[in-house]
């Protein structure tokens, strides 16, 4: 049996050929095998991206159907209106007597207003609440604040930083008032585009101003000089307040305020002066009291 070739000797089938052992040398390398499947993982995705990208002209067709059929079975969900609407539309000034109904009118009317009165009036309040009102409407293109450097009582000395930032204490009641009214964000933006801008006086000379509201706050301050080249400041289109109290002059010279008041009624000019009393104090029942109490002291 050990001498048959084939089947039609033995007339068996011959037994099965073992597997040959493997070697090493029928393996492929590593890298030829990575090398392999970076390729044709490489031209799979070639295939999908090829596969995805449209002509832009289907894209937008595409983009289209589905917009509408987004449109057609899309829920729609209510946001806070009344929130969005008072952001955009604050509550009008309101008066709160017969006197800063007419401060308020007057801003209305005309060009420029002296404002007069004791603290706690209002004064201040609503003629930046004003401008910034206008501001928001654009009605005016820049607001300019500015009042004199004069502390009331000791120095504390000279402040560090820029112009803004030197200035921004004598500013922080009219700035605050306005941030209320039009967001600090809008604020922000507004300095930044030079929208809002505050002006001492000792940077003043030569400067013009025109489609404007200016505000001189504590005029009561200024010298005769000092308001004078303020007023002559002024050009087109330009609102303007000034707004102050004699009685707190902390000047040891005379008042520029009181030097345009008697220029005003001398010469008759067509500005109204509003003049608030201690009846008209509306900051609070303590500020109201003790603002009598000096008044009637003379203090």
């Amino acid at each position: 049996m050990g001498d048959c070739v084939g089947p039609d000797l033995c007339g068996t089938l011959p037994p099965p050929l073992a597997p040959s052992p493997l070697r090493a040398t029928d393996l492929l390398p590593i890298s030829t095998v990575s090398r392999a499947w970076a390729a044709a993982r490489g031209s799979f995705r070639i295939r999908q991206f090829n596969k995805r990208v449209l002509p832009l002209t289907k894209r937008i067709e595409k983009q289209k159907r589905r917009s509408g059929r987004a449109a057609d079975t899309a829920e729609i969900i209510p946001l806070h209106k009344d929130k969005f609407r008072a952001e955009r539309a604050p509550t009008p000034i309101r008066p709160l007597n017969a006197n800063q109904a007419d401060y308020l009118d007057a801003l209305y009317a005309s060009p420029q207003v002296i404002v007069l009165g004791p603290a706690g009036t209002g004064k201040t309040w609503i003629a930046a609440t004003h401008a910034a009102d206008l501001y928001r409407a654009r009605r005016v293109g820049k607001i300019v604040l500015t009042r004199p450097n004069v502390p009331c009582g000791r120095s504390l000395g000279f402040f560090p930083g820029s112009l803004e930032e030197k200035f921004a204490p004598w500013a922080y009641p009219i700035v605050e008032a306005i941030k209320e009214r039009i967001g600090v964000a809008a604020y922000d933006i507004a300095v930044k585009k030079k929208d809002i801008e505050m002006v001492p006086f000792e940077v003043m000379r030569g400067r013009s101003w025109r489609d404007a509201f200016v505000l001189l706050d504590e005029a009561q301050n200024s010298t005769p000089a000092e308001i004078k080249m303020f007023l002559t400041r002024i050009g087109e289109d330009c609102k303007v307040v000034v707004n102050g109290d004699v009685g707190q002059c902390d000047l040891d010279q005379a008042s520029g305020l009181r030097v345009v008041l008697d220029l005003v009624a001398a010469r008759r000019l067509p500005v109204p002066v509003i003049e608030f009393t201690l009846a008209d104090i509306v900051r609070s029942g303590i500020c109201a009291m003790w603002a009598r109490a000096f008044e009637e002291a003379r203090l």
